[in-house]
């Protein structure tokens, strides 16, 4: 018996401290894309306002992301797999440029999944509610959403989706070349406990080269 209780100890140690595989928690991205700062490690969320999982996540996300040590940055990015998921790409680029950003991210969730009073998929309504909440006038709003720049970032966006290989969100991509994501790895605490383990592949991978 004591022997059983040992063996199933080292079992569940093992199962705790196994490195994450490539093709089961991880995988590289389709293509190795370039990082917004080559000197740091680049850690990129792929998300949809509209998405529930993204919704739930994103407060784990946000205390993780306080914690990240000093050569690791981190950025979103809107997933775009399928047009009807452009208007939250915008949405998301407009109050980038407008500066609002970092002030409405949270209340954007809230809007869409806990006030269930704005539809992801309506730019119209979109634009509505950016207006709204920041007190800005409707036609600066409109004018940044149709702006070059947004629709840049936009076309941006649905490229990158595509050469990272993610199938899905919320998605996490480590230094242009690794993926991973809470279906990956079995929920979102193993899916940020990956992206460490990515994090530290990367920068020995940094140090090699």
């Amino acid at each position: 018996m004591k022997k059983l209780l040992a063996a199933l100890f080292l079992l569940a140690s093992f199962s705790v401290t196994a490195e994450p595989k490539m093709g089961v928690e991880y995988e590289q991205t389709l293509q190795q894309l370039p990082t917004s700062n080559p000197a740091k490690i680049e850690v990129m969320e792929i998300f949809w306002y509209g998405c529930p999982h993204c919704n739930d996540f994103d407060p784990l996300l946000n205390a993780w992301v306080k914690k990240l040590p000093a050569d690791v940055t981190f950025v979103r990015m809107p997933g775009l797999p399928q047009a009807m998921w452009a208007p939250m790409a915008k949405t998301f680029y407009a109050m980038e440029a407008l500066g609002l950003g970092e002030k409405y991210h949270t209340a954007l969730f809230d809007a869409i999944h806990k006030q269930k009073n704005l539809n992801p998929t309506d730019e119209a309504a979109a634009i509505a509610w950016l207006t709204r909440v920041s007190g800005m006038d409707k036609k600066k709003v409109e004018d940044t959403f149709k702006s070059f720049s947004v629709s840049t970032k936009v076309n941006r966006a649905a490229q990158i989706f595509r050469a990272s290989g993610a199938t899905g969100v919320p998605s996490l991509m480590v230094d242009g070349k690794y993926i991973t994501s809470s279906t990956m790895t079995g929920g979102f605490d193993q899916a940020l406990k990956a992206t460490n383990y990515l994090i530290a592949k990367a920068r020995a991978e940094k140090k090699s080269n």
